[in-house]
């Protein structure tokens, strides 16, 4: 079909919803158009062996007969058809219902989640349905295998017949969506990652030509486990077969929302995808592909979504399986589970053959929050520490900002393999796109940045030709281009020790009413006296201040046996004297213990120290030049990594000389009293400026 009869199709299509304006609001166009879009296509593919079929029902076939006269994965047994269906007059809708219920379940299925059977009955009560139907019915769906075969029958030797391929009816399928979606900007972020999104993922998630995972001639399979639509899908098996025409792709995806999974199943049944292997539910609690493996993977899950729903189930996988489960890692914040989705994937991996042969490539679309949220020994930290240590991430690439429907956020795209090239391995590269954008003509709610033919295909080419892993502590830290845009980390480098800081807790001590009263509450008193009679002992040492605690407990011991009680001793009690009486003091005593001296917490610190430098040489030479009596807690450092993305990227820019902004100024001043000057009613005192 060429272009030409592609946009006759589209907008003949399209011109449906002419019929439905009043009657439906925008946003419900597509949930109209796209079920009866799909009902013709699967028509038209059964056509051929709809004969067959019936004659196999009459007899009795069972279903996996019915399906091998179909060769098609679905069958119907109902002799109507839509031509006949819209000259039913009033039967219309009772017709048109009965038809859909003949269909075998996976096709009927899809069916129900558009909630057909609701708008087949609401078109009919605006008098709408027969002219619908018959508008679906004169479209030519026929796929390019029946067109050929009636040609062949009929001895016709003219030019190719004009019909609709499975890839095109995906082209059809997805233009469509697209359309809708822009009249109906409230929901077009939750169908679609921009196409032009899609394009350059799918670019840095497939190999080099010749250097598919698998056989040459081998099938190769794709997981998107939050499919939405299937457009990732989709540009994945597009792109995936140009690379290598004779290897068949097979798609496999799981989508939460029903009417998203729909569309998805309806696009993947009609470019002749197998429908079962679009699978309906939360992939995070339900794996619809359990105990399967991909060659590729990619994905872009919601961003910023809790997944309190699935906590219970996700959190009980962590609990039971550990690292024979999915999420062996560690579990995230609650209020992202982004990094859920992707421990999944990798779960879904195929290994490394000893023979080199095997392993897959995962892309995945992610906000600036997966790269650094979390403080080290966190759920996010961990799941980054293991990827990293794990030698799965192969590369990061940063996007413009406003290219989303919904979000003008910045994203960026993770590269992960478990087959890195050689001069890949041990190392990341990042790669800053964000400057590689156009201005659209026209903004689409939050979308007012694309990315152009020219823009994908320079971000592949740097990401690409990026240069080798530098090797361990090579000077200035990293590998990378002459412009800048990209540069390459060895794994260790995005790690950390986070240390604990401590200086001495350094105490005066005073007695005043409010201070005995807390300590005659204390439980070592309360244990050993009549802590009433404790805190009237006390009372004369009422504004007495000493300088350390040993004259502290020589005073408070000898108002205590001047009373005739027992003062109480040991650890505990000197530890409620501190809290009571001490007071913190820059120059007051140094409070120890056997261990060595008491931290102060109110001047703990944490720093984050490269995991390639020595804590206690970088305490030498960034804190105790400060504060000279500072130690590291080395029982309570922790290990983090985090991805620092803007950091690495950041260049200075020192501020204008005052001589250039001075300039400006007095630039200014002089226009304004031009502009003042010009005035009929100016004077020139109104216009003077000191």
């Amino acid at each position: 079909m060429n272009s030409g009869k592609h946009a006759e199709l589209s907008s003949r299509v399209w011109a449906v919803s002419e019929l439905l304006r009043g009657d439906f609001k925008q946003s419900e166009y597509g949930r109209v158009i796209l079920p009866f879009l799909v009902l013709r296509r699967l028509e038209c593919v059964l056509e051929p062996t709809k004969d067959a079929v019936l004659a196999a029902v009459a007899e009795g076939t069972p279903d996996g007969g019915l399906r091998a006269i179909t060769r098609a994965g679905f069958y119907n047994t109902s002799p109507l058809a839509l031509r006949t269906i819209a000259g039913a007059g009033s039967d219309c809708a009772e017709q048109l219902l009965a038809y859909c219920g003949a269909f075998s379940p996976e096709a009927r299925e899809v069916l129900e989640q558009y909630g057909f059977g609701p708008q087949v009955e609401r078109l009919a009560t605006a008098g709408l349905l027969h002219h619908v139907v018959g508008r679906f019915a004169e479209l030519d769906l026929r796929p390019a295998e029946e067109a050929a075969r009636l040609a062949a029958t009929a001895g016709e030797d003219g030019g190719p017949r004009e019909v609709v391929s499975n890839h095109q009816m995906g082209y059809l399928f997805e233009e469509l969506i697209r359309r809708f979606a822009e009249q109906s900007h409230e929901t077009a972020g939750e169908h679609f990652t921009p196409p032009e999104v899609v394009r350059l993922m799918v670019n840095l998630l497939a190999p080099a030509e010749g250097q598919a995972p698998g056989a040459p001639g081998a099938p190769r399979t794709v997981l998107d486990p939050a499919c939405g639509t299937g457009g990732m899908l989709s540009a994945a098996q597009e792109q995936l077969l140009r690379l290598d025409p004779d290897s068949p792709v097979e798609v496999f995806g799981q989508e939460l929302n029903p009417e998203s999974w729909a569309i998805c199943r309806s696009d993947m049944m009609v470019r002749g995808q197998a429908p079962e292997a679009i699978v309906l539910g939360n992939s995070l609690t339900q794996d619809g592909h359990a105990g399967a493996t991909f060659d590729y993977l990619l994905a872009n899950p919601p961003f910023g979504v809790d997944w309190r729903k699935a906590q219970g189930a996700v959190e009980r996988e962590y609990r039971e399986l550990g690292e024979r489960g999915r999420f062996g890692a560690g579990l995230p914040r609650v209020n992202d589970g982004a990094l859920l989705f992707l421990q999944h994937m990798i779960a879904k991996m195929k290994p490394v053959e000893a023979s080199g042969s095997g392993g897959s490539r995962i892309a995945i679309l992610f906000s600036g929050s997966p790269l650094f949220s979390g403080q080290a020994g966190s759920g996010e930290s961990r799941i980054r520490q293991w990827i990293l240590e794990s030698d799965l991430l192969e590369g990061i690439v940063a996007l413009p900002d406003q290219l989303f429907y919904n979000t003008g956020i910045s994203t960026y795209v993770w590269v992960l393999t478990n087959r890195k090239a050689a001069d890949r391995k041990g190392g990341v590269v990042l790669l800053d796109a964000r400057d590689h954008w156009r201005k659209m003509r026209r903004a689409l709610g939050d979308k007012r940045k694309e990315l152009g033919e020219e823009h994908i295909a320079e971000l592949t080419r740097l990401y690409a030709g990026a240069p080798p892993v530098p090797p361990a502590h090579a000077p200035g830290g990293a590998g990378g281009s002459g412009d800048g845009k990209v540069k390459v980390f060895r794994n260790e480098d995005f790690g950390y020790r986070r240390i604990m800081v401590e200086r001495p807790l350094r105490l005066r001590f005073e007695a005043s009413e409010a201070s005995i009263a807390q300590l005659a509450s204390a439980k070592p008193v309360q244990r050993t006296t009549d802590a009433v009679a404790f805190a009237e002992a006390l009372r004369p040492l009422a504004g007495s201040v000493w300088a350390t605690a040993a004259d502290a407990l020589d005073a408070l011991t000898a108002a205590v046996a001047a009373a005739g009680l027992v003062c109480p001793s040991g650890a505990a009690f000197l530890r409620a004297l501190r809290e009571a009486w001490g007071v913190a003091d820059p120059g007051g005593e140094v409070q120890g213990s056997p261990g060595g001296p008491l931290p102060d917490p109110a001047l703990r610190d944490f720093e984050n120290v490269p995991l390639g430098q020595d804590p206690e040489e970088y305490l030498r030479r960034e804190v105790l030049p400060f504060v000279p009596d500072a130690w590291i807690d080395h029982a309570r450092t922790k290990v983090g990594y985090e991805i620092p993305f803007t950091r690495h990227f950041y260049v200075y820019k020192p501020p204008r000389p005052l001589e250039e902004i001075d300039a400006d100024l007095k630039a200014v001043q002089a226009e304004i009293q031009a502009l003042w000057a010009g005035q009929p009613w100016a004077t020139p005192d109104v216009h003077q400026v000191s």
